[in-house]
Order: C-alpha cells, then structure tokens, then sequence
C-alpha cells in the first residue's frame, strides 16, 4: 500500500521528516499522510508515546479492521466493482473519477504539499483538517488543543462539529463528489448508513487517558449519539431542499426508503400485502417513504434530553411526510422547518449530560411503545440497532453496567443486527423480538 512505503521512508528518516518545507505553505494547506509519520510524532511500531501513542499511523493502516478503513478507500477505487460502477455510469476510471475521489481520498481543492498522495485514501486531514497552519507548533511544549483549532485544527471534541465532517461522505454534502445518487446504489455502490458514535469509535486511533481527557475532556458517547442523529436529519433535509433533490422527472429516491420499493411483487387471486403502516407517516398507502431512520432515533432523544421541544420535533415530522404526499415545493417548504427544529435540537443536545440515567432513559424511549412500531423499514431497523448497542457501550463506559452483564445482553444484540445484516433477508418481526430481549435486560439491570 502507498501509505506503508511512505511511513517506511519516513521511519528511516526520522525527524528530519517533520521539518517545515523551506517554502511557506499557503494557508490552510493540506500536507499529507507522510508528514504526520515520523518515528517522534505518530509512525511508531509500539504504543509506547508518553502522551499520544504514536503508533496511530499503523492502526490507521489496519487491514483487517474497521479501523483501517480509512486508508482503504482509495484502494478500493481499483477493485472490480468500483471498475464496473464507474463503467455502468460512464464515469471512467474511478481512480480519477471527481464523483468518487470527493470521498474516497482527502478532500483538497488543490491545496496541497509535496508529500500530499491522493492515494493515500481518507487521511489524517480529512477529519482533523488541513495541517499547515498547526503541524509544526501542535507537539511543542505547552502547546494546546485551543491553540491548535485557533490555527486550523478541527476540532473533533465537539459533536457538532465531528458530525459536520462524517457526515459529508457518510451521508452526503454539496461538495464536489460528496452524494451517493440512487443511480449510483443502483450501479453497485453500497447504500449509505452511518452513526456517529458508533463509528466513531470504530475509528479511534487514541486512547482516551487522563491526559486526553484533561486537554479535551471525556467523551459522552450518548451527547455524541444524540447529536449525530439531529445533525443526519438537518443534512438529509437540506440536501433535499437542493437540485440534488431531484433526478429529471424523479425524485432523487436516494432521500427514501430503499426497502418500500426493493420488496418482492406477487401477483395472485388473494393481494399480499408487502409493506408495515407506519404511524409516523401520515403518507396514502404505497406511497414510498422519506428515509426517517434518523427523525425516530432524533425523536427518542429529544423525548429524554430536550423534551420541551419534543412535541415540535414530531409535529414537523408528520408535517413533512404529509406534505410529500402534495407537492415538491410543499415538502421542501416543510422540510426547511424541519431542519430549523432539528438544528435547535442539535444545539441543545450539546448543551446535555449524557449520563447513565440518560442512556437508560433513552434506552426505553427507543423501545416505547410510542417509538417501537415506527420500526417497520429496514434503514430505521439498523439505525435502531446500533442506537441500543451504541447506549449500551455507554452504559458500560460509564461502570452503570458491568462488562459481564453487557455480554450477556451481547446475545440479543447480535441476533437483531443478524435480522437487519442484509436487506432481502430483512425480517421485522425477529428484529422488534430481538431489539426488545435486549431493551428489557437492559431496563432490568437500572
């Protein structure tokens, strides 16, 4: 891989490596995997850093792991699938096709250094920005996380924020090569669905000690949560509002529910009906639905944490699901206010404590009985899903429950994800059974 070479070269070089290029760099220029690997700074073998681990390039690198990811995005670009996504589309060779590179390697604009390789993947930059600005002052002594955002640094600590930057290639953005389109999907390219914490957390390079904790302060996996889901909402409706709306005479059907439409048709003397009526959709029957895995899970939170705003949020869901059933302008008009509640949401979910009381409360909302039946499509199946598993790691962070206890409610877990692990081997009624063993285990256990 083209990043191993380059933190082999750097190794051998040393700390020569980190040394500022003699030219200036131009303002908020991104320098590249290879100026992050020196052997002083983040290339080592060994986890043996006294106050970051510095072997976080390897882990970065991890073949075999969520972890490494990351840096196999742009690998995947040569694989046959991409080949025959790209050729379906006309799109060319996707290891230079702007649809997939806006994603599939660090995000630029041109502003880049002499080690900067595209091929390098998903990057050190694309999450924690471009690093001209910080790179040489941020290991000082006496440098500070602050310091380092005022001079460029993204700062990851706060939701909002982290949930701005995931969510430009795990859902979508306006930017260049940012918006998997359902001609895309259709192509081959993997459905979009990500949960910030969650994934988060299958991405962590670092080890969140005292000393991370004192510069950053501790993460609140469900504050994380809570924000991811009200930021997911804000975006989906936004980029609704949009031409990327639309797909000529169509709706652009990446903004719905796969599953309403990708079921089997039978054709018999007695009907077989195929689809679950949703009581958060106020929508004629049949009619396919807006994705709204991201407004239940925004809806149990706000139940809990911000539960004077929780009426509104329901009303302008059911709002908006009404008003798909007239007309584009209607929709995009109700979407708008939509997006207002959930970005207030945003805000004040930040503003909360995500204790244990908290995860376990948001644990019961998710499985009320004004919640559960809103679970009859596959997309808010697995959103579900990783909510509770996401509470649940919580939970066990926070010492409410104990690693022990958690391995048990493991089980229930596992067979909920199985029930969701593909969309035609999607089965509802195993995933609510599952989904709630492992709600009440949890309750239990309060």
């Amino acid at each position: 891989m083209a990043a191993l070479s380059l933190l082999a070269v750097t190794l051998l070089a040393g700390p020569a490596a980190l040394r500022a290029d003699p030219a200036p760099r131009a303002p908020g220029g991104f320098e590249g995997v290879a100026s992050c690997a020196g052997t002083t700074c983040h290339g080592r073998m060994e986890a043996d850093g006294a106050v970051v681990r510095q072997d976080e390039l390897m882990r970065w690198q991890e073949p075999s792991t969520p972890g490494g990811a990351h840096s196999r995005a742009f690998t995947v670009l040569s694989y046959a699938r991409a080949k025959q996504i790209t050729a379906t589309l006309g799109l060319g060779d996707p290891t230079s096709a702007p649809a997939c590179l806006g994603c599939h390697t660090t995000p630029t604009d041109g502003r880049t250094g002499v080690r900067f390789l595209a091929r390098d993947g998903v990057g050190c930059e694309a999450c924690h920005g471009p690093a001209s600005g910080w790179i040489s002052s941020h290991y000082t002594v006496g440098a500070s996380h602050a310091a380092n955002v005022a001079r460029g640094m993204t700062p990851l600590d706060r939701p909002a924020t982290r949930a701005a930057v995931c969510l430009d290639c795990h859902f979508g953005s306006n930017k260049p090569g940012q918006f998997v389109t359902h001609r895309m999907m259709a192509a081959g390219h993997p459905r979009i669905s990500f949960e910030l914490d969650l994934f988060s957390t299958l991405q962590q390079h670092h080890d969140e000690d005292a000393d991370y904790i004192q510069r950053k302060g501790r993460t609140d996996s469900v504050r994380m949560w809570a924000v991811g889901q009200a930021m997911a909402v804000n975006r989906a409706l936004t980029l609704y509002a949009t031409p990327k709306g639309t797909e000529g005479a169509f709706p652009e059907f990446t903004f719905f529910d796969c599953h309403s439409c990708h079921r089997r048709i039978y054709d018999a003397e007695d009907r077989t009906r195929t689809w679950e009526s949703n009581p958060g959709r106020p929508i004629p029957a049949g009619m396919p639905p807006f994705n709204d895995e991201n407004m239940i899970l925004l809806a149990a939170a706000a139940r809990v944490a911000a539960p004077g705003m929780a009426g509104r949020l329901d009303s302008d869901s059911r709002a908006f699901h009404a008003a798909l059933a007239r007309d584009r302008g209607a929709a995009v008009a109700a979407g708008g206010r939509l997006a207002s509640t959930a970005t207030a949401l945003a805000s004040a979910l930040s503003a909360t404590d995500g204790n244990g009381d908290t995860a376990f409360a948001m644990v019961d909302s998710i499985a009320g009985p004004t919640l559960a039946p809103r679970f009859t499509d596959y997309e808010g199946s697995v959103q579900g899903v990783m909510a509770i598993d996401t509470l649940l790691n919580a939970l066990v962070k926070e010492k409410r429950i104990t690693v022990g206890a958690a391995a048990g409610i493991r089980a229930d877990i596992n067979r909920a994800y199985a029930a969701v692990k593909e969309p035609n081997g999607y089965r509802p009624a195993d995933f609510r059974a599952s989904l709630g063993d492992a709600v009440r285990s949890i309750r239990a256990l309060r």
